[in-house]
């Protein structure tokens, strides 16, 4: 009876989810301000359900946009009509997202959750398999790993941080990968990385001096609420799933929340926006839960938050032009920390602060961190340019993370080494 019910609750679950067939995502190059101004005019057209991937910030950067197949006809015309270049990305969104399914599908079954050493690290994994395996890996390595619940999210469920440590009263290096739920890599790749940091440790010289002076943390999925729902019903959802008093939509972008230059550009005052920054600072439970350990913390020293896609090494600021007091070192280590990211695979990395590299975005989780006196705060936008976007194939999830890795060292080991 009880195979019964789950098959029953399985194949609810799989007609639940919306179907992207048809839809394609569209590359855009404006040449000019008012080209971007043209493209940005799009977004406030609420009847043609755009879903900015890449959103409007300069000439001559791109715009990556999810159309749906009724919009497609419209927007390519608008597009033709003001001389605006554009290509397809994404011939077929669905066609990806089945080929994604087909390998959990095919990775679950080469699977073994029972140990960390035969667990899958090459497929995408759900909210509950991720929570086993975050159980087993304490359980396998008592006295280093812990597990920390520091809230719960709206709709209830534990948020979970990892707890790397060899002793008492540490500073710490943080990390969080998932907050935009639909970016399946991060989360991923925060697997990767728990398994890399008990298997290093005692065999790796620099890991290991890392955690006999400073702690660890990693918060796998920091949006729970947003990546089961990714799971369940829309693959290509990005934000919580708070209600908004007045509105419909659903959800705020959890990378607008934060309290460093909340509500300013780059942020939307829309509920049904993607980058909606919700009702006040901090509204997010999944936000808010973070900062209150940030501070209760007090000796947290690197920040790292991890989103994809674009391959990016980011620094503050993102809500003002204003370049931080450290600047220059935030820049150098960022170079540094994306020459050894490429030495593994030759993937290119562009680096510098979030609003001249890529757009303003205000109310984002770095430039709090930064405020709050964590020097060494940095964003990763994992691969790829754009090819698969947030469909990003499981046969590049352990490529991804090993150079990330890389590249994430270069920023612990210069945090661990100006401490003080």
């Amino acid at each position: 009876m009880k195979g019964v019910l789950a098959l029953l609750a399985f194949v609810a679950a799989v007609t639940s989810m919306e179907n992207f067939s048809g839809q394609q995502v569209l590359r855009i190059l404006p040449v000019n301000e008012e080209q971007v101004n043209l493209v940005q005019e799009l977004e406030n057209l609420e009847n043609l359900q755009l879903d900015f991937w890449q959103g409007p910030s300069k000439p001559k950067r791109f715009i990556d946009i999810r159309v749906p197949f009724s919009s497609l006809q419209d927007v390519k015309a608008y597009l033709e009509y003001h001389n605006v270049q554009y290509s397809i990305m994404i011939q077929d969104l669905q066609t990806l997202l089945d080929e994604e399914k087909r390998d959990m599908k095919i990775g679950r079954a080469m699977e073994n959750a029972r140990s960390t050493n035969s667990f899958n690290y090459a497929t995408y994994h759900t909210f509950d398999e991720i929570n086993n395996f975050i159980d087993t890996l304490v359980a396998e390595n008592p006295g280093f790993v812990s597990k920390i619940q520091i809230g719960s999210s709206y709709e209830g469920r534990p948020l979970n941080v990892l707890k790397f440590s060899t002793g008492a009263n540490r500073p710490a290096f943080w990390i969080d990968t998932g907050i935009h739920s639909r970016e399946w890599v991060t989360q991923a790749s925060g697997l990767w990385f728990a398994k890399k940091i008990v298997t290093d440790y005692g065999r790796d010289a620099s890991l290991t001096a890392t955690l006999n002076q400073m702690d660890i943390f990693l918060e796998i999925v920091t949006n729970p609420d947003g990546f089961v729902y990714c799971h369940t019903t829309n693959r290509m959802w990005r934000k919580t799933r708070s209600r908004n008093t007045g509105s419909t939509c659903m959800g705020t972008d959890p990378n607008r929340n934060w309290d460093a230059g909340f509500g300013g550009g780059g942020s939307s005052s829309n509920p049904c926006s993607e980058t909606y920054r919700g009702r006040a600072a901090n509204s997010e439970s999944e936000v808010k839960a973070v900062v209150d350990f940030v501070k209760s913390h007090g000796e947290i020293k690197g920040f790292v938050s991890i989103h994809s896609y674009s391959q990016m090494l980011l620094y503050p600021y993102g809500y003002t032009n204003t370049r931080t007091p450290d600047n220059g070192e935030l820049d150098r280590l960022a170079k540094s920390a994306i020459d050894a990211l490429a030495s593994l695979y030759g993937t290119k990395y562009t680096y510098g602060s979030i609003i001249t590299t890529i757009y303003q975005a205000s109310g984002g989780t770095i430039d709090w961190t930064y405020n709050q006196g964590i020097k060494y705060s940095y964003t990763f936008e994992l691969r790829d340019t754009g090819r698969y976007g947030f469909a990003l194939p499981a046969n590049q999830i352990i490529p991804t993370a090993e150079e990330t890795w890389l590249a994430l060292t270069k920023l612990i080991e210069h945090t661990r080494d100006n401490l003080y």
